[in-house]
C-alpha cells in the first residue's frame, strides 16, 4: 500500500504533483516484477489515474470518495479494485460507532454504485483511528461483527497504532504485540485483511485464529 501524504493526525497535506512525485516511481518499481500486488493509498482522482497507469492494482481511499468523487469513476474506467474507508475528520459523526459506519459507507458504496463499479471489485474498512478516540476504537472492535451486514470483505489497518499499543507500552515489540492481538481479535468478529508492518508476528497469531474458528465450523457442523 504506497501513499506520498501522510494520514496522521495534525499532518500537512502536500500538493498532488509532489504526491505523485513521491509514489509513481515506487509504484513502478513495485508492479515490474509482475509478481507483487499493489495499492495506491490516495484520495485524488488524477493521482489514482496515474498510479493504475504505473502498475497500481487498486486504489484505497481514506476519505472513502467523499472527498473527490471522481475517483470512483477512475476506479471504474480503469478495472482497478477499491478499498473504501470510513472516517470521521471534516463532519460531524453519529454518537453511535456502528450506526455511523453504517451512514458513512452506504453514502461511499452509493458513490461507488453510481459510478459503475461492481460490488466484487470492493473492499471496505473501518478507518480504525481516523478522528476516533480510545473509547471509539475499543467499541468498534467490540462490535466488529455487526459491519459483516454491510455484505463486503472487511480490510482492517491497526498496526501500530495508539489503540494497538497504549494497553503494552510504546516500544516497537509492544506496538507489534498489541497489533497482533487485534488482529486475533478482528479476524474472529470476521475481518479478511490485514494491512500490518509485521507481516511475520501478525501472520502467526492469525493461523492462530484461523484454526479457531476452523474448530468452531467443525462443532457446528
Amino acid at each position: 500500500d504506497v501513499g506520498g501524504e501522510s494520514t496522521r493526525p495534525g499532518a500537512g497535506a502536500v500538493s498532488a504533483r509532489e504526491e505523485q512525485a513521491r509514489i509513481l516511481p515506487v509504484i513502478e518499481a513495485l508492479s515490474s516484477d509482475g509478481g507483487s500486488l499493489v495499492s495506491v493509498d490516495t484520495y485524488r482522482a488524477e493521482t489514482a489515474r496515474l498510479a493504475v497507469a504505473a502498475g497500481a492494482h487498486i486504489v484505497n481511499d481514506v476519505h472513502g470518495l467523499q472527498r473527490e468523487p471522481d475517483i470512483a469513476q477512475v476506479a471504474a474506467e480503469t478495472g482497478a479494485g477499491l478499498v473504501i474507508m470510513h472516517t470521521g475528520r471534516g463532519r460531524q459523526k453519529l454518537a453511535d460507532v456502528i450506526a455511523d459506519q453504517f451512514l458513512f459507507l452506504n453514502r461511499s458504496l452509493e458513490i461507488a454504485r453510481d459510478a459503475g463499479i461492481p460490488d466484487e471489485r470492493i473492499v471496505l474498512d473501518p478507518g480504525f483511528a481516523f478522528a476516533k478516540d480510545g473509547e471509539e476504537n475499543l467499541e468498534l472492535m467490540a462490535r466488529f461483527g455487526e459491519l459483516r451486514a454491510l455484505g463486503f470483505p472487511l480490510l482492517v489497518g491497526t498496526s501500530r497504532k495508539r489503540l494497538a499499543h497504549h494497553l503494552v507500552g510504546g516500544t516497537d515489540e509492544g506496538r507489534d504485540v498489541g497489533t497482533a492481538a487485534t488482529s486475533v481479535i478482528l479476524r474472529l468478529k470476521g475481518a479478511s485483511i490485514f494491512r500490518v508492518h509485521n507481516v511475520a508476528v501478525n501472520r502467526d497469531a492469525l493461523a492462530f485464529a484461523d484454526a479457531v474458528r476452523e474448530r468452531e465450523r467443525e462443532t457446528v457442523e
